[in-house]
């Protein structure tokens, strides 16, 4: 009789607590070892698409979504002087009919929190700062900074753009700044909706930077993500400072809807950060030792899927693991691979070529970009503005039918 698989994560974000959801599913103990001294999210929004709704809504958190999330009407692209309509993309009744599940804004803090929920005591190891990684035949011992060491089946780097993990299978290698830098701010709404802020997801395109809006918390928060061209950041961190005066500097000249709604922020709560991210790799396993998320494939924000992408590694994992059992942990790992690196792979380098598009510094090429956006719009009313169909349509949940697959591949 196979004995049950242990698994070690090293992180407890997003990623980290969605593996260890779904390996609680199936049976698999799974422990966590996270940095921080507790469970936590940084206080920002995030979009969760229909191929992550689908995974969550696997995972049960159906009913935590309708509690804690808020259902766009549209996506809206707009241009950053006038705010006219450059495309509108329906989601909240389309969603479901054309990808099988909904599109929430949710805030990022619940939605750890409802992925966290049902971890048990004892299973989360907080203050555990990993510094190594050694293979040891059959399994991985993950250790940290006081000594202790953790032996697994198999150890999961879910530990971030400066992923431990990452450093230890495959060598130092410094995350490439993207010549960008992003403000993030929430702002209290007194009375939904405001009325210099549309219940969508708003995309305002500019020259050299960008502007994303939407509502969070069932619509008494709106959350704000402002990316503008810096060739000089050098500080990445979710945690930096900045002000309210820094971000209006950052947009003069803008429409005046974005101007009121940057002098509503909370002064004391204004962050900002450099954008980083690598190129894709080509494996992300070694021995027993694999990653998921940003340590995997860190990108930037343009397709809303750095969370998304995490939390469908984690079921795709742990779907894997459950699959092939631990006598075909080798074949597990290499099926897990198979099935999210392409798709990654290509979300992280569209990522960045939105990062070119929502940029166009010319009144000329922004000319025809929106021409292009018109015509695709009345070719299908319901083709995603930033054309992301593609990322919508995908569904983690059908992974196993995949499986076979790998093993009549070539390693």
């Amino acid at each position: 009789m196979d004995r049950a698989l242990r698994v070690g994560i090293i992180g407890a974000g997003i990623g980290g607590v969605t593996l260890a959801r779904a390996l609680e599913q199936r049976g698999i103990e799974a422990r966590i070892f996270e940095r921080a001294p507790m469970f936590g999210e940084v206080g920002a929004g995030v979009q969760m698409t229909p191929n992550a709704v689908k995974v969550l809504s696997e995972l049960g958190l159906d009913d935590h979504l309708r509690k804690i999330g808020f259902l766009p009407d549209a996506m809206v692209g707009r241009n950053w002087k006038t705010a006219r309509e450059l495309f509108r993309t329906p989601l909240k009744e389309s969603c479901p009919a054309l990808y099988g599940a909904s599109f929430y804004h949710v805030h990022r803090a619940d939605l750890h929190a409802a992925l966290a929920s049902d971890i048990k005591p004892g299973q989360a190891t907080f203050g555990a700062h990993c510094v190594g990684l050694q293979q040891m035949g059959n399994t991985a011992v993950a250790k940290f900074a006081d000594g202790s060491e953790f032996e697994a089946d198999v150890i999961v780097g879910a530990d971030g753009v400066r992923s431990v993990i990452r450093e230890q299978l495959w060598g130092e290698e410094a995350a490439n700044y993207t010549g960008h830098m992003c403000w993030r701010a929430l702002v209290n709404v007194d009375k939904h909706p405001l009325p210099f802020v549309s219940p969508d997801s708003s995309f305002w395109m500019g020259p050299k930077g960008h502007v994303v809006t939407y509502y969070v918390k069932g619509g008494s928060m709106v959350n704000i993500v402002a990316v503008n061209e810096n060739p000089s950041w050098v500080e990445e961190s979710w945690n930096a400072k900045s002000t309210q005066q820094e971000l209006l500097a950052g947009f003069e000249g803008w429409h005046p809807n974005l101007i009121e709604l940057f002098k509503r922020t909370d002064p004391d709560a204004i962050f900002k950060w450099g954008l980083f991210d690598r190129d894709p790799m080509n494996t992300w396993s070694k021995g027993n030792a694999t990653l998921l998320g940003d340590a995997a494939h860190p990108m930037l924000p343009f397709l809303s899927q750095g969370a998304a992408m995490a939390i469908e590694d984690g079921y795709v994992l742990a779907q894997s693991l459950a699959y092939h059992g631990p006598r075909q942990l080798q074949q597990a790992l290499r099926a897990y691979e198979l099935e999210r690196l392409p798709r990654t792979s290509r979300v992280q380098l569209e990522a960045r070529e939105r990062g070119r598009t929502y940029h166009l510094p010319s009144a000329w090429s922004q000319l025809k970009r929106d021409m292009a956006y018109r015509w695709r719009q009345l070719l299908n009313p319901n083709a995603v503005g930033i054309q992301a169909n593609w990322v919508y349509e995908y569904d983690a949940r059908d992974c196993e039918t995949r499986f076979p697959l790998a093993q009549k591949i070539p390693a």
